[in-house]
């Protein structure tokens, strides 16, 4: 393979290569996805992004996770595809984009600053232990007494692949709630298999668990502020009967640009 432009993005400490692939001319092996995102032989990543054309919104949205499989919805992953996608000149203020999940809405707020548009939530399960959702990616949501205190790889890997997840398993995350909207997560990655220092889908999980839990349940606006280990996000949606309306909101960021020059034999 010659040598191909890529872009470096974070958002909130997950970390993405990009490649503008509007013209269809790149794909990749997921043993070829892997060494890309391999930290020591390859660019280093939790994912990696192809940027492509959609018939009906601004662009496309293809994400694979660090083990080369295809991914299911990534959020931060999302927010950092627009905060490139507004890079390119797509769009100026606000797009619409297609992801594995569906159609998504995003809104550039500030400098580095992107609000995505979350699907609702699906297969909710409130258990005197944890919860479980599906934010556009499963999670498992434990509340624990300190986040920081728990060894996230060796609880969050027996849990991903305990039942009832078993192989296809579930995001793993831990949640300490710091003050009525305001939570601190830690979390476990299947696809990366690893403790990351944030999680968007996750993130969104956890606001949506507490308030279902814990929070007082006041029709209107409500916003959740979650602390991850790699920045701050923020979760809003409206509440009536149910919730609704959810959006994902933090930084996103270029990092740098180079370029790959293929897999190493």
């Amino acid at each position: 393979m010659s040598a191909i432009p890529f872009y470096k993005y974070q958002a909130a400490g997950n970390d993405f290569v990009i490649f503008d692939n509007r013209n269809g001319q790149f794909s990749f092996s997921a043993q070829e996805i892997a060494r890309i995102c391999h930290r020591q032989f390859g660019i280093g990543a939790d994912g990696i992004m192809l940027l492509e054309t959609d018939a009906s919104t601004d662009f496309k949205m293809v994400y694979f996770n660090a083990d080369g499989a295809p991914s299911s919805m990534c959020g931060n992953g999302g927010r950092a595809l627009v905060a490139f996608a507004h890079h390119l000149g797509l769009f100026e203020n606000s797009c619409s984009f297609m992801a594995v999940d569906g159609l998504h809405q995003a809104k550039v707020l500030g400098p580095n600053y992107i609000a995505l548009e979350m699907q609702d939530y699906k297969d909710l399960l409130l258990a005197d232990t944890h919860c479980f959702l599906d934010t556009g990616s499963p999670h498992h949501i434990e509340f624990v007494a300190q986040s920081e205190a728990v060894d996230v790889v060796q609880e969050g890997r027996k849990i991903r692949y305990a039942a009832p997840y078993g192989e296809k398993g579930a995001n793993v995350n831990f949640v300490e709630v710091l003050g009525p909207k305001q939570l601190q997560i830690a979390t476990y990655e299947r696809g990366v298999e690893n403790e990351t220092l944030a999680c968007g889908t996750g993130v969104t999980a956890a606001a949506i668990a507490h308030f279902l839990q814990h929070g007082p349940k006041a029709k209107g606006h409500h916003r959740i502020e979650v602390r991850a280990k790699g920045g701050e996000l923020a979760v809003e949606f409206d509440y009536q009967e149910e919730i609704k309306n959810i959006w994902l909101l933090g930084p996103a960021q270029a990092v740098f640009q180079g370029q790959y020059f293929g897999l190493q034999k």
